[in-house]
Formats: C-alpha cells, sequence, structure tokens
C-alpha cells in the first residue's frame, strides 16, 4: 500500500521532469548552455579577474604616486560607489606624490603585464567563442595597440561622463555609455580577431556584452558599497580587495555571457536564414 501511495505521488512529479527535458533537449536553453561550457567558463572568468587586479591596482598606485590629484575616483566611479565606500578605496592608495624609480619601474612592469594579459585573454575567449584558430603571441602589437586604445576610450568616457550627467541626466548618460561600449567592443572582437570574423558577426555578442556591462553597472551601483564597507569593517584591506576582485570577476562573467548570448544568437539566426534559403531553392525545383 505505500510502495503504491509512493508511486502516485512521484508519477506527476516525473512526468514534470520527463516534460521539462523533452522542452529543455535541442533547445536555446541547451545550446547556450554547451556554448558556455565551451569557453570554459569557471575558469576562465576568475583568471580574467586575477588579471585585472593584476593590471588596474598596480597602475592606479603607480599613477596616484606620480599625480597631485586623486586617480582612484575613476574607479569609485566604475564600481558606481557611494561617497563611503569612494571615501574607503581612496584610503587604500598613496595620498602624497613620490618620485622613487624603483616602486615605479615594478609598477610599470606590474600593470604592462597584466594588460597584455587581459587583452591575450579577450583574444583567446574571443577565437573560442567564433570557432577561430589560437593565434598565441604573435600577436603581440595588436595587444599593444588595443592596451592604447582602451586607455584612449577610458580618458574619453571620464572627460564626458559627468558633463553628460549634469545637463542631459543619467539615463542619457547610460545610453551614451552604452553606445560606446558598443562600439568598443565590437571593435575589439574584429581587431582581436585580425579581421578574421566579418563586423556583421560581432554587432549582437557586442550588443549583448554591452547591455550586460549596464546591468553590471546598475548592479555595482546598489551592491558594491554595501559590501566595501562591511568587509573593510571586518577584515581591513584585505577584505577591501577581495571587493575589488569580485567586481573584476564579475567584469569576466559578463564578457564571457555576452559572447555566448550574441553568438548563440546569430548562430540561430545563420540557421535560419539557410533554412529560409533553402526552402526557396526547393521550391521552383518542386513546381
Amino acid at each position: 500500500m505505500a510502495i503504491h501511495l509512493s508511486e502516485q505521488s512521484t508519477g506527476p512529479v516525473r512526468r514534470l521532469l520527463a516534460r521539462v527535458r523533452r522542452r529543455y533537449d535541442g533547445s536555446w536553453v541547451e545550446e547556450l548552455t554547451e556554448r558556455i561550457n565551451a569557453l570554459d567558463f569557471g575558469n576562465w572568468i576568475i583568471l580574467f579577474g586575477a588579471s585585472l587586479l593584476l593590471t588596474v591596482l598596480p597602475l592606479i598606485i603607480l599613477l596616484s604616486s606620480l599625480a597631485n590629484e586623486r586617480i582612484d575616483d575613476d574607479l569609485s566611479r566604475h564600481i558606481g560607489l557611494n561617497r563611503q565606500g569612494a571615501a574607503i578605496i581612496e584610503g587604500l592608495f598613496r595620498k602624497t606624490p613620490t618620485h622613487a624609480v624603483g616602486p615605479i619601474v615594478l609598477g610599470l612592469l606590474i600593470a604592462a603585464a597584466g594588460s597584455v594579459a587581459v587583452a591575450k585573454s579577450l583574444q583567446v575567449i574571443y577565437e573560442r567563442a567564433f570557432d577561430q584558430e589560437l593565434h598565441g603571441w604573435r600577436d603581440f602589437p595588436r595587444f599593444v595597440i588595443w592596451i592604447a586604445v582602451l586607455f584612449g576610450v577610458l580618458i574619453a568616457e571620464g572627460s564626458y561622463d559627468k558633463p553628460i550627467r549634469t545637463a542631459a541626466g543619467v539615463v542619457v548618460r547610460d545610453l551614451v555609455s552604452l553606445l560606446v561600449v558598443t562600439v568598443f567592443l565590437a571593435w575589439t572582437m574584429h581587431f582581436l580577431l585580425n579581421g578574421r570574423v566579418p563586423w556583421r558577426r560581432v554587432v549582437r555578442p557586442a550588443v549583448a556584452t554591452a547591455v550586460l556591462w549596464l546591468g553590471l553597472a546598475l548592479f555595482s551601483s546598489i551592491y558594491f558599497s554595501s559590501a566595501i564597507i562591511s568587509e573593510h569593517k571586518l577584515y581591513g584591506t584585505i577584505g577591501v580587495i577581495f571587493v575589488l576582485l569580485t567586481w573584476f570577476i564579475a567584469m569576466g562573467a559578463v564578457l564571457v555571457l555576452g559572447v555566448a548570448c550574441g553568438m548563440e544568437r546569430q548562430v540561430r539566426l545563420e540557421r535560419r536564414a539557410r533554412r529560409a534559403d533553402a526552402r526557396k531553392e526547393a521550391g521552383p525545383a518542386d513546381a
């Protein structure tokens, strides 16, 4: 009797699971999951986050030590920190300039190595996403050019952010940022892939990544201020560093998920177009 009741109670659950499985098999969700797994999502975002940490913090320390103004403001602005969170970030860096040669050279070397590692990581993930041959370090000059363009974009973004926000509001500022990020990401994919992928195939991955990037910015403005304040109270400077590492890892997740989602949409549209062309070609033949 107990066994019979057990079978009756689990029957609807099994049918539901079977129905979900049938809907999942061959769906865009399954294909997207396979695409994300093929990109080695977990390992890559951790390595990318570590590379960014290795690049950004030494660079800010270096620039802060040379300049007479606060360079860490840009980091706080990109994370979306409130005044208290920004004050904690400010406290991580030197407030008075120094010109000691040893630390400057070391900071430059570490920042340069981290920047090249970030560019190389991006190239690898895009090569995997677009099914391209791995080029390795033969594209080193492209990494250097990409890093220079990235710094130029960051400087330009920092110069227009406040004027646009003051004149037109946050929404317009976010729309401008979305456009800038989309264009930069599309160029990044095309450039780091050495033009092997046409522009039309990088548009959707760039748009998807930019939308997720904007979502991360909104989430960061809500979450990371309280996280930095809390971790600073509990663990001090090391706690703040771990929160920054989490933010960098989240950036890596956005880049991987964005290109995966965009490519999934692109592939499905191309598949649909091929089927439509095949039906057009088969139509006259059948007639």
